[in-house]
């Protein structure tokens, strides 16, 4: 009798296994399928895309709302396009709960260092959670790495650039016919002085009764970003220890790289970005983000409201003599909010969506950004590139694609205070090289102009040296 108890016992305990098996393999299939098309869940959305790159990213979202969003039940709402700076401002207002804070999105463009705040106060969703590894492993491993940090990923690749040589190619020919230039002279920073030199020179001569009115060659866009690369393709760290390293002499390079061109009138001092310059013919070329090229406008107008449509070259980043091809990545991503399962999984399938290589390349080809995954660097974008109208583009990716191949690609570190480290780094280099190059203007009409600029320039890295140093 016992025995037989002993059985139904067993039979009773398999039995109510097998049955709570089976619940939770049923419960564990309706999980997969969190979400409903009649019922369809709502993703906010804040981006940066302002100005020409909006119309893509409105047409983009459309695009997803009508369709797997509607086979999926997933509609994408825009509430906020602001620029990168005060994005950062109203997502870092939201983490801290500061009064007047708008509520976080689902999702939101953002930089690492933005995502970390948030990160910091359990507000992200981990996005490897959203992908399968295999997934993952069809991205560009550089771009997702820089959204990584402490095991998670915090930031999603969808929007990457580098930093390329914009060259007006029509006053360049011009003036390149007559002195025997070409455009391998600037795969270099000193090539590209040694012909800033030559272009000043060239269009002195070009009014006689004038002295020392020759034109500005050549402007980067971010003095602190020059530094940062210059010193790694050196084999250096321009940040170390979280500070500066001014004490290295790989800074004297990048000293010379600016500042004696830069009084000289060969270099522009400039608060904004080339594309500024060169939409009236005050510079030749500049250094800066791919995604400034839809900036670059086809036609200048000059000083005296004359205007000519011009070519643009597009060229490589340049290396310092003896250096290692190396260039800045640059971009935000997509970071997720956390919120509720059905919207995080909601959200993986946009990111998938947008990222996929038709949508991709579409939205590279529209706005300068390059592509986030190892098959669009492929044949697929020599195939998009032979589809375009917009020259500057196709130029920009052909550029991209070779520096893909080429070069290795560098990113800021993440320390505290990197944007004021920045900010007084670039505003005090401008501000000694301003007042060296209006002493030097004063001296130059009836003086020696080596003898004038060793005057002005004596002593004066050094003391920015010490300045910066003191200010730590």
């Amino acid at each position: 009798m016992m025995q037989m108890q002993g059985k139904r016992r067993r039979y009773f305990q398999t039995g109510l296994v097998c049955a709570l098996s089976l619940m939770l393999l049923v419960t564990g299939c309706q999980n997969t399928k969190k979400l409903d098309p009649q019922n369809p869940v709502t993703l906010t959305i804040w981006h940066n895309f302002g100005a020409q790159m909006k119309a893509t990213m409105d047409v983009m979202v459309d695009e997803f709302n009508a369709t797997v969003g509607a086979e999926e039940g997933i509609v994408l709402n825009v509430t906020s396009i602001s620029s990168s700076a005060d994005l950062h401002n109203k997502l870092t207002m939201a983490a801290n709960d500061e009064p007047g804070a708008p509520e976080l999105p689902n999702l939101s463009t953002a930089y690492p260092k933005t995502a970390l705040i948030l990160a910091k106060k359990d507000l992200l969703v981990d996005i490897g959670t959203l992908l399968t590894k295999e997934e993952l492993s069809a991205y560009v491993p550089q771009f997702v790495e820089e959204g990584r940090a402490d095991g998670k990923l915090l930031v999603f690749p969808f929007a990457k650039s580098t930093e390329v040589l914009f060259v007006n190619k029509t006053l360049f020919d011009r003036f390149a016919k007559e002195i025997g230039a070409s455009l391998a002279d600037l795969e270099t920073f000193e090539g590209i002085l040694e012909t800033a030199e030559k272009y000043y020179r060239w269009t002195d001569d070009q009014t006689a009764h004038i002295k020392n009115d020759g034109k500005i060659f050549y402007v980067p866009d971010s003095l602190f970003n020059l530094a940062q690369v210059g010193y790694k393709q050196l084999g250096e760290d321009f940040i170390k220890d979280g500070t500066l390293n001014l004490s290295s002499p790989v800074f004297s390079r990048i000293w010379d790289s600016y500042y004696p061109p830069a009084v000289r009138g060969q270099v522009a001092i400039f608060n904004g970005y080339g594309s500024d310059l060169a939409k009236t013919g005050d510079v030749v070329c500049s250094t800066g983000s791919t995604a400034g090229v839809l900036f670059f406008s086809p036609i200048i107008t000059y000083e005296d409201n004359t205007t000519e449509p011009v070519e643009y070259a597009i060229l490589p980043y340049p290396v310092f003599e003896g250096g290692k091809k190396i260039a800045m990545q640059r971009g935000s991503g997509l970071c997720v909010m956390k919120s509720t399962p059905e919207k995080e999984y909601a959200a993986g399938i946009f990111l998938k969506w947008f990222t996929a290589v038709e949508q991709n390349l579409r939205f590279v080809s529209s706005t300068g950004y390059l592509p986030v995954t190892q098959q669009a660097f492929g044949q697929v974008m020599d195939k998009e590139i032979e589809t375009l109208t917009d020259d500057r583009i196709a130029a920009l990716l052909t550029t991209a694609i070779q520096m893909h191949q080429d070069y290795d690609f560098y990113r800021a570190p993440l320390v505290d205070g990197l944007d004021e480290m920045q900010k007084v780094f670039e505003e005090r280099l401008k501000g000694v090289a301003t007042l060296s190059k209006e002493e030097y203007k004063k001296r130059i009409a009836d003086q020696d102009s080596d003898r004038v600029f060793e005057g002005v320039s004596t002593g004066v890295s050094e003391g920015f040296i010490n300045d910066l140093s003191m200010s730590r």
